[in-house]
């Protein structure tokens, strides 16, 4: 029953549609189990360079089915959009399904998330305003609607009389125009002509596959640092991308996780606001960066850069249960004299924090306490196993590994399908 969950262990942006796209080659099913289409997962394969969005990452497999799942919000014009430019670069979308019980993100959710966080001023979270926190808000208040209502436009039109008595009051409160009922109920039955067949009660799908022994792959957004319980709250998401959610998110057992795949980057990034100990305002923050091509696949915002931070992969690792790293874009560190890794946080007191992870008004407080390695001024792309990476980037590595307590699976040293290894044959 090999079910794997492949989770983002740092703050968001590791590299997960990296790592699913090379493991969906020999993947029978891959369900994003959460989110939607505020953080991208870039894949690079015979297909060319692809921000996915909404769409799993194994859909460049013809053989693989790829869920959308009910732990997500589905904006269907990001979605439509996304499918048109995949099949523009002649990727087959045959295989792509939408659980019915989806919530919709809707043009008002969007709205919101812009009028909330220019309200918010200087103490802003940082949403990519995309309307996902709106979306899982009516969620939660019992007035979202769910892609599934779009097979039921009786149904639908119901529900959406109803949250529209309380969005347009929230709109004009913030600044902003109320919505037109009637035009937007035309919207969602022009949606639902686009992508009605493909909306179906997924866990049959599911429970088909995990009763033959297939392989599925269960692809989270973000990472752990941005969960939204055990984040830095409140410069969260608002789902949960840990793999305790990924079996319920996907709609499989709870005891079906078979493997936990932590995704890192060889040194950590993040975009948005927040607290982030190792962060590098200097001239190597700038190289990483720069070397690293680090830009959101969203937003196009710059990500802040640091050192590889041992505390939050230390705690990730516990909280994810994970069995096994995937750590990307080692070749950035190429050139290096030396690199650090952060294994620590001193606090103003003087007590060091190394298997906690401080709540967010003590983080940013820490100092972190670094210990220094030998970088390597070889090139790493070539590399096609453990053994032909360089001496010095197998001791950082190891360290790594150290530090999280779990045995590195993979490695990428480069964007490529093929400059990724597994570390056992």
């Amino acid at each position: 029953m090999p079910v794997t969950a492949i989770v983002g262990a740092q703050w968001g942006d590791e590299g997960k549609g990296r790592i699913i796209d090379f493991l969906a080659q020999q993947a029978d099913v891959v369900i994003r189990f959460q989110g939607g289409d505020n953080a991208g997962h870039t894949v690079i394969n015979e297909y060319g360079k692809h921000a996915l969005h909404l769409v799993p990452s194994g859909i460049f497999n013809p053989t693989t089915q790829n869920i959308i799942g009910a732990g997500c919000v589905v904006n269907p014009a990001s979605l439509l959009d996304e499918m048109a430019r995949l099949q523009a670069a002649g990727v087959a979308l045959d295989s792509l399904w939408i659980c019915h019980r989806a919530q919709m993100v809707m043009p008002y959710h969007r709205l919101l998330d812009e009028l909330e966080e220019k309200a918010r001023g200087k103490d802003s979270i940082g949403t990519t305003k995309r309307g996902i926190g709106p979306a899982y808000a009516d969620k939660a208040a019992r007035s979202g609607l769910r892609m599934g209502d779009l097979l039921h436009p009786d149904w639908l039109e119901a529900r959406l009389d109803n949250a529209l008595r309380t969005i347009n009051r929230k709109l004009q409160i913030l600044g902003g125009e109320p919505m037109d009922g009637q035009e937007l109920y035309a919207r969602l039955m022009a949606y639902r002509r686009k992508l009605g067949h493909r909306i179906v009660d997924t866990m049959a799908l599911l429970r088909r596959a995990l009763e033959a022994d297939a392989d599925i792959l269960l692809e989270g957004q973000l990472g752990v640092m941005r969960d939204l319980d055990w984040g830095i709250y409140p410069y969260v998401t608002s789902s949960n991308p840990t793999a305790a959610f990924a079996p319920s998110g996907a709609g499989l057992p709870a005891g079906s996780l078979d493997r936990v795949i932590g995704v890192v980057k060889a040194y950590s990034t993040a975009v948005g606001e927040g607290p982030f100990p190792t962060e590098l305002l200097d001239e190597t923050g700038d190289r990483l960066r720069e070397v690293g091509g680090e830009f959101g696949a969203t937003t196009g915002r710059p990500r802040r850069c640091g050192w590889f931070d041992g505390v939050a992969i230390r705690y990730a690792a516990w909280l994810n249960g994970m069995t096994g790293l995937a750590v990307t874009k080692l070749d950035v560190l190429d050139g290096f004299d030396e690199l650090k890794i952060c294994t620590g946080y001193r606090l103003p007191t003087g007590e060091v924090i190394t298997d906690v992870m401080p709540d967010t008004p003590q983080l940013y407080e820490v100092t972190p306490i670094y210990e220094t390695w030998p970088g390597w001024r070889r090139d790493a792309t070539a590399a096609r196993s453990w053994d032909e990476l360089p001496r010095a980037a197998r001791a950082y590595l190891n360290r790594i590994s150290e530090l999280a307590g779990v045995p590195i699976a993979y490695v990428s040293v480069g964007p490529e399908r093929e400059q990724m290894f597994a570390t056992v044959p």
